[in-house]
């Protein structure tokens, strides 16, 4: 039997067929209007009529009544209703609209009016097709119900969907504050490798890959930190890199395997003077963005203006669960205080990473309003420097907004010789997701790093934050999905 979508295809095939038996090119090579819809709607509303126009978009709706028709086409700027007449057009070219569908592409020209509704629309003198559509829109085209089509098959999403589209001309602008704030500051953006021989600047699961030139295994890159530390000891004090990063770990509402990821580094600075970078930039990008500090996510009002809460991150855990992970300085008495709790622990797992758990479970969670958590154990950070007044702690944030955490930033270490040791100690610990000495990174430390604080935030989760999405699906493009077999 004969499905609707292939008696649609096969209707839209035949009128493909008779544009081009009365010599119509149905996807021609240009079409250049004079104004976007957005554009030209303006100027008439202000009494500037541009006069005789072009525009071009995609056929959204239609509706004829018998010697009228009325389209409406959307371009990347907004909608705008035409009306095409059949005193104006001819007899055979408002004939001719029958092989128009909605999906398809036109370039019309003509004169701006107002309908008797108030409505702005073209009276339409002239039409093009620009790209004959062979497939339906979604359904009712006002978008897409099955969520997972909408990921997988983006392009109808962004067809029929305003609210997605909203969404990613918002990241546009977000990713555009970044720099301008960063670039304002003295700031230069730099581009580092993405395939590393060694996976390193953070604690995660890497993609393998093979060269098959140089016929060796290559990583790509979990982090953007040690090749950007390497500039600093090069002589540039602030650089920032805005990038793909890459982790070979779970999929989850606030994870995908493939990211953004913001990585900022300032000479003579420690993480005090990164915490007022945070506040500064996120205030100031939704200020530009969004036109207010103070933006709604769900339920919840967010105030992102500055200064935000700073909790000692050991005090937080103490209060929201019960444990102080200072009474517990190994990993079985930590493990077994969990246990007693009742919470599921997994034994692979060395201290640190419990106590990464520990924040997750039952601080994470009521941290809604912007605030800092500070001064981590060290054996969570090993590029990270010792607290000035606890050596057992280094100087480590981060930042959190609505129960989800956007940012990570150190005071970094530069002390080749403890950067060695700490990278030792851990494989020692045998963290299966442990740093791996870089050697080339420990001999740029060795040529002599200024002090220096270092930021990572990752751009899908912010987006996620100012735009009120609840899934980082929503703000990428094309997020990672399992393959599914063709039918």
């Amino acid at each position: 039997m004969t499905s609707r979508l292939e008696r649609i295809t096969g209707q839209r095939l035949q009128s493909l067929n008779r544009l081009r038996a009365c010599g119509v090119n149905p996807y021609p090579h240009s079409y250049h209007p004079s104004h976007t819809t957005a554009e030209a709607i303006t100027l008439f509303e202000q009494g500037k009529s541009p006069g005789d126009i072009s525009l071009a978009g995609r056929i959204m709706a239609r509706r004829k009544m018998g010697k009228i028709a009325f389209l409406d086409i959307r371009d990347a700027s907004g909608k705008i209703q035409l009306c095409f007449r059949q005193d104006i057009l001819g007899p055979q070219r408002y004939e001719f609209l029958q092989e128009i569908d909605i999906g398809d592409i036109l370039g019309v020209k003509g004169e701006l009016f107002r309908t008797k509704t108030g409505e702005t629309s073209l009276d339409v003198s002239d039409y093009t097709m620009l790209c004959k559509s062979l497939r339906p829109l979604p359904e009712k085209w006002h978008g897409l119900v099955d969520v997972e089509k909408r990921y997988r098959q983006r392009y109808l999403d962004l067809i029929s969907n305003q609210g997605a589209r909203n969404i990613f001309i918002l990241r546009s602008r977000i990713i555009t504050a970044i720099r301008d704030f960063l670039d304002s500051r003295g700031f230069m953006e730099v581009e580092t490798p993405v395939f590393h021989s060694q996976a390193g600047g953070a604690l995660a699961s890497p993609f393998l890959t093979h060269h098959h030139a140089l016929d060796e295994g290559l990583y790509l890159r979990i982090a953007l930190e040690l090749h950007l530390k390497r500039l600093i000891v090069g002589g540039f004090e602030r650089v920032y890199e805005i990038g793909r990063a890459f982790r070979n770990e779970g999929i989850s509402v606030k994870h995908n395997p493939e990211f953004t990821l913001l990585e900022c580094y300032q000479s003579y600075s420690d993480y005090n003077d990164m915490m007022g970078l945070v506040e500064e930039l996120v205030s100031h990008i939704a200020r530009e963005v969004l036109g207010d500090m103070r933006i709604q996510v769900g339920e919840n009002s967010i105030d992102l203006a500055p200064p935000w809460q700073r909790l000692c991150l050991r005090q937080a855990i103490e209060d929201c669960s019960g444990i102080d992970f200072e009474n517990h300085p190994d990993t079985l008495s930590l493990r077994s205080r969990m246990e007693e709790m009742g919470l599921e622990v997994d034994p692979a797992k060395e201290r640190g990473r419990l106590i990464d758990e520990l924040i997750s479970t039952f601080v994470e969670p009521k941290l809604i309003q912007p605030t800092f958590l500070l001064d981590y154990p060290v054996e969570m950070s090993p590029l990270a420097k010792r607290k000035r007044d606890d050596d057992r702690l280094v100087e480590r944030f981060e930042a959190f907004v609505n129960g989800m955490e956007i940012a990570n930033a150190f005071t970094e270490l530069n002390d080749p010789l403890e950067q060695r040791e700490r990278f030792s100690q851990q494989l020692e610990e045998r963290d299966e997701e442990a740093e791996v000495a870089d050697e080339d990174f420990l001999e740029a430390l060795e040529y002599g790093m200024p002090p220096t604080g270092g930021l990572g935030m990752g751009i899908d989760r912010l987006v996620m934050l100012l735009t009120g999405q609840s899934s980082i699906r929503e703000v990428i493009l094309f997020p990672q999905l399992r393959t599914k077999p063709r039918s």
